[in-house]
């Protein structure tokens, strides 16, 4: 008695962990390192290869809820990530390489779990499968997928440039978290007056871009929350004031006022010796990137470990798909987890994992699969990738939006975001308790 489960990233290394614990034999399948996608870069399994930030820790946020959601169900990846986290204000932000070696390690490590490193190119029929193969599914199985469905739907996500530390010119920038939240040094910010940010934008939009070679290019759809820096710009000259370069909540202790716009650099790595552009996803070609971003004065010596890069992203179209237990409405011994479900975001990704793989294990062990009370975050987005309602499905990371209005709504933001979070918590615990 075996459970499939194939692609070892954040989804896949949760569903198998799940399974595995319940003392259930796995075979995860990856193709790493024989073959890697134009994104991946480490032969590690849980590789990050966009920001190394998995969002805001604060409970009362809908990031940190899901975080707190995922550890009560015993999240393997949270264990990691809070083994090797890096200072990063009000977030929780890891050392991605330690991250994914804990992950692999973990992995490996398992006497449950045997690892295949091979790519799999069909959807296997031989036990109960889940498919976790990410927003890079390989063409091959990536057809067979669509050959099933018939509905899959692409876009592009873009991963931002990191910096070595002590490139930065401290002389130009400061150490700060936007309105003093977390640690002092949390952040480098790289502020910019009106004319240096003018100078800047106009570089910006009429930079070359890389071409995307490798990928079905046809109607690329960019996602929102990774949308290119560039792309973002050409909006009008104040879109990045408003989005990544957003000044308020900083003062220039130089200056003792607000910086006309500031980007802020987030440690990537436990050293403290390289640091991520925030929100600087783009596609620019290599060279462009480093004229252009060279112009903020804080970089203008800048050495840059990873430039950004754009990568394809595939999901299916799961409210005709899924049931909001991650299994396929026409095969319940199918099951789908990961951003290839329309989840969007690290966490998001690695929550789908952890009930995709409660509820192949539970069809192995003639139980009843397990669905989230809607309250909650992750029951809340499993619905939301599951409802048939849903005319133009776009994939959704965690928000207080997709869970039921509250009874008694508190005008003031904070206070609602609590009592968000406290009836989650209580209605997950209440069926837990029960199940």
């Amino acid at each position: 008695m075996y459970i499939n489960v194939i692609g070892a990233g954040l989804a896949g290394c949760e569903a198998a962990m799940q399974i595995a614990n319940r003392g259930i034999e796995v075979r995860l399948y990856e193709m790493k390192p024989k073959k890697k996608t134009p994104a991946h870069k480490s032969d590690l399994f849980g590789e990050l290869v966009c920001s190394n930030s998995l969002k805001a820790m604060r409970v009362e946020s809908a990031a940190g809820l899901l975080k707190e959601e995922m550890r009560r169900l015993d999240s393997f990846l949270m264990k990691c990530a809070d083994k090797c986290a890096v200072p990063a204000g009000g977030a929780l932000a890891v050392d991605r390489e330690i991250f994914a070696r804990l992950v692999t390690e973990g992995i490996h490590n398992h006497p449950n779990i045997t690892v295949i490193g091979d790519e799999v190119t069909s959807i296997p029929t031989d036990a109960v499968t889940v498919i976790a193969t990410g927003p890079l599914t390989s063409d091959a199985l990536a057809s067979q997928i669509e050959k099933m469905f018939g509905d899959s739907l692409s876009f592009f996500d873009a991963a931002a440039p990191i910096v070595t530390a002590e490139s930065v010119d401290m002389d130009y920038a400061f150490c700060a978290s936007r309105y003093d939240r977390g640690g002092e040094d949390d952040y480098i910010n790289c502020p910019m007056n009106k004319e240096e940010y003018e100078i800047f934008y106009e570089a910006l939009v009429n930079a070359e871009r890389a071409p995307l070679h490798d990928f079905d290019v046809m109607n690329p759809k960019v996602y929102e929350g990774c949308m290119p820096v560039e792309v973002l710009a050409q909006r009008g000259e104040g879109a990045l004031r408003f989005g990544p370069m957003k000044p308020v909540g900083l003062v220039n202790p130089r200056t003792g006022h607000r910086p006309w716009a500031v980007l802020q650099l987030r440690k990537e790595n436990t050293a403290g010796s390289m640091y991520n552009l925030v929100g600087f996803q783009t596609n620019l070609k290599f060279p462009e990137q480093k004229r252009v971003f060279s112009l903020i004065p804080a970089l203008h010596k800048a050495e840059f470990t990873r430039y950004g890069v754009m990568h394809r992203n595939t999901f299916l179209c799961s409210p005709k798909i899924l049931d909001s237990d991650f299994s396929v409405k026409e095969n319940k011994n199918l099951f789908f987890a990961g951003q290839i479900t329309g989840v969007e975001g690290y966490m998001e990704s690695a929550a789908s994992g952890i009930i995709a793989g409660i509820n192949a294990a539970n069809i192995v062990l003639g139980k009843k699969t397990v669905v989230l009370p809607d309250t909650s975050m992750i029951g809340a987005l499993s619905r939301y990738i599951s409802n048939p309602e849903v005319k133009k499905f776009q994939p959704m990371g965690a928000n207080f939006g997709v869970l039921p209005e509250l009874e008694n709504r508190p005008r003031d933001k904070k206070e609602r975001g609590k009592a968000y979070a406290e009836r989650a918590l209580k209605d997950l615990d209440n069926y837990l308790c029960e199940d």
